[in-house]
Formats: structure tokens, sequence, C-alpha cells
């Protein structure tokens, strides 16, 4: 006998938001959520790039069970990254990633953000995710009490994201051992911000099936309010006889017509609908669900590949399994031993050419510029955050009066690590955008009696800094 996953999935846009930014995937043996942010144009391409890049995990037996999860969630961030270099204005989009792969009879755990898994095992339902938010984390020093935390003005502010980061992702990880008849629901946070948990836990509990069990709580999140959009992956451990191929509700139904000869190739190229062709063949093999901004990439065939790199990596992942292997193709090469006069001169020509590249390169970053911080101020940049070893290849152009530590978390960590803009005034633009964060956060002080003498209260520091 062996486990799979017995699975049904929903996602809505909600009542307010114009696109939805989340992604969802669920099949015999992986679940994963993401919920993207990023503004108009980054939230779902980074929650739908990050879910196609670890649909391939969902086959029964994988190599490296412990580490591939996050490892491929390493990996998708990577593929953000070249989204961003590719396209500036993707420039601070991210995702959270919430996701459970089925090895044998362990579930594999990996999260990072804001959505949330939940495990109704043994009668028992709990919050198994650890939010990474700046709420949860006052609540865990202490700060403020659990139930505060769900008025606090910064509740929505993540600390850790998959996304426009060079960094390796702090990813939460563990392992947990499963048996037949446990029911797990992995969700984006546009579930918990409306609905407590004990409407969901008796939602989960009451529903006889998987798929009444979504379709509630997403009815009953849009009975709320639904201001976010709202995501909802729930699945149940079966026990099936490992020769027989079990019923999955809502599984994929007609499958995808085999792509054209060469289509791997065109994918490595970087060609949109090849992959997207690719993914629907290779997904419709098997039982599944795709909901969100990943269902919409792939049937539009707007899947995000931005390199050939990237591009190869999905393709052959989703087919194979495997990164691609060329070293068998490559021509044998015969060995031929120049004059020394033709050494001589091609080093003094490569010579000549690195420094000329050298040069362009020192005098194009100076055209560039981004946002950054100088001595605990947001200041404009010229030039490029990176240094050349002792070469500088950035100086600041102009300070602002913003105090890096009135801004959330978040939006410091994002200007510790440097900004990116297209040019002077996108830079100022960025900083005008942050000018009115900070000035939402200072407190307006209106006399109860204008005629009376008052003495006002001392404003914040940073408000008093900032030029009205």
């Amino acid at each position: 006998m062996a486990l799979m996953l017995k699975f049904a999935a929903r996602s809505d846009v909600g009542k307010v938001r114009s696109k939805n930014d989340d992604s969802a995937y669920v099949g015999r043996y992986l679940a994963v959520v993401a919920d993207g942010m990023g503004g108009h144009v980054g939230g779902d391409v980074a929650s739908a790039s990050t879910v196609l890049d670890l649909v391939h995990l969902d086959v029964p037996d994988t190599k490296d069970a412990e580490t591939v999860l996050p490892d491929e969630i390493q990996a998708a961030n990577l593929v953000l990254n070249e989204l961003v270099n590719a396209n500036p204005k993707l420039s601070g989009m991210g995702t959270t990633v919430t996701a459970l792969l089925l090895t044998g009879d362990t579930l594999q755990y990996a999260h990072i953000g804001d959505s949330r898994a939940y495990r109704l095992k043994d009668g028992v339902f709990e919050q198994v995710s650890h939010d990474h938010t700046f709420v949860q984390r006052l609540v865990d020093e202490g700060r403020i009490r659990p139930e505060e935390a769900e008025l606090h003005p910064h509740k929505n502010v993540l600390l850790r994201v998959l996304g426009d980061s060079d960094a390796s992702p702090e990813l939460d990880i563990n392992k947990f051992p499963v048996k037949a008849g446990e029911r797990w629901m992995l969700c984006s946070d546009g579930l918990n911000a409306v609905v407590p948990d004990s409407i969901t836990e008796r939602i989960i509990r009451g529903t006889a099936s998987l798929e009444e069990t979504a379709n509630d709580l997403v009815e009953t999140t849009l009975a709320h309010g639904s201001p976010d959009n709202v995501t909802i992956v729930v699945f149940e451990v079966v026990e099936v006889d490992s020769n027989l191929e079990p019923e999955i509700e809502n599984s994929a139904s007609a499958a995808e017509p085999a792509p054209d000869t060469a289509q791997l190739t065109i994918a490595a190229e970087g060609d949109l609908a090849a992959s997207a062709a690719l993914i629907r063949h290779e997904m419709s093999k098997r039982p599944h669900l795709l909901v969100g901004a990943a269902q919409l990439a792939t049937e539009t065939g707007k899947i995000p590949v931005v390199t050939q790199r990237s591009g190869e990596k999905r393709a052959a992942a989703i087919l194979t399994h495997k990164a691609p292997d060329t070293t068998d193709t490559q021509p044998e090469t015969v060995q031929v031993r120049p004059r020394r006069w033709l050494v001589s001169a091609f080093l003094a020509l490569m010579t000549l050419i690195l420094a000329a590249v050298c040069v362009w390169g020192y005098l194009w970053t100076q055209t560039q510029y981004f946002v950054g911080n100088d001595n605990g101020k947001v200041a404009i940049f010229k030039g490029v955050s990176q240094d050349l070893g002792p070469i500088k290849l950035s100086r600041v152009d102009a300070v602002t009066d913003i105090p890096l530590d009135a801004l959330p978390e978040y939006t410091r960590q994002r200007i510790d690590s440097s900004l990116p803009a297209r040019d002077l005034a996108h830079a100022q633009t960025i900083v005008s955008e942050l000018t009115v964060t900070v000035k939402q956060n200072c407190p307006v002080v209106v006399p109860e009696n204008p005629n009376a003498p008052q003495t006002l209260p001392q404003l914040p520091s940073y408000c008093q800094e900032i030029k009205q």
C-alpha cells in the first residue's frame, strides 16, 4: 500500500482587487500556495513563476527527499531575480511560498511569508506554519498580545519573502510523519485576514467532501468582504494499492495534445508559447489542480521565461526532472599550436578589448541611479550599488530628509540592499512614494479646544525631520 493525496483547490480574486496575485498547485504528491506582491505588474508574475518552477516535483519517487523542496524554492528565487534583472518594472516583486511534498510516509515542509498551513490529525486542528510578519515578531517577543495583532496598522508587513533579493531566502523547513485520514489546508492570507480560525476549523471538520471544503472556505471569505485575493488548497492523505490509480476529486481530465517536435529547444530559447505547451502537456498526464495566476499563465501562454538558462531549466525539469546535460553534444576539438607572434598579437588585442570594455562599463554605471541608505537617511545614488575592489561605482546624488527608521521593516531592507531606478526621474518618484508612506505614519494632533492654551504632545522625531 502507498500514500497519496486526495485534493481540491479554489482561488478567487476577491471583492476589491482587480487581478489575482495568488497561485496554487496540488497533485498526488505536491501542494503549494504562493501569494505574490509587488504592485500592478509584479505579484502575479512572482507567484506564477514560483509555482510553475515546483510542479515537476509532483512525482512518486524524489531523489534527496529531505532537501529537494527547499533547494527547488531557492532555485525559483534565482529565476525571480533574473526576471527583475531583465525587466526593471518588476523591481520589488516577491511572493510567499508554503509547500508540502509527500515522500513515502513523510510530508516535507518549506515555508516563507504569511501564507498558512493547517492540519487536522487525530481530532486535533492546529496551525503548522509560522507567519513571517512584523506583528508576529512583536507577539513572539511578548510586546503585544495576539488579539492586538489583528488590529495592528502594520499587520501586513512581511519580514521574509521570496523574490527581488540576491541573498538566499531563509525558509522554515520541517518534516511531518503522516498517516491515512489526516487532512491539511494551505491558504493565502486572504482567508485568515477576515475569517477567524474557529470558523475555518468548523468548516474543515464539518464538510464531507474536499471540494465542498474549498468552496465553503472561499464563499465564507467573500461573505466577510474579501479585500484580498483568497486561495485554498485542501487535501487528505489516502492509502491506495500501489498498482492502482486512485480516484482524485477535480483531477485534470482532457489530456493536452503533445507539443510539436523540437519544442524543448524552442522553449530553451525563451519561446513563451512553447513553454506553456510543454507545461500543459506534462501536467495533463497526472491528476492535479492549478489555480490563480499560474493557471492563467499556462492558459494564455504567458509563462515567465526571460533567459535561455531559466527557460531551459524549466523545460528540462518538467520533462525529465533533471538539469539538461549537453556534455555529449560538444564537437571534438583539434589542438593546434599557433605561432609565437600570433599569440603575442592576440594577447595584445585582448588586452585592448578588455580595457575598452572596462572603460565603457564604468561610463555605463555612471548613467544608472538607485535609492539607498546614506547614514540612516534615504538617498539617491548615481551609479550602481556594487563596488569593483577599491573602485567605487556609485556616489550620492541627493540626500533626502526621510529617516530610514521611519519606514516599515520590509521597505528598510529593500532600501538597504538598494532599489534600482531606470533614471533620475524614476528615483525621484520612488523617493516621493516613500515620503507619502512616512507621512501616513505621522499622527495628526488636533487641539480639543482651539481657543484654550494647549500643550501638544511631542511628535516622533521622524515627523519633525521631514520637510513638508
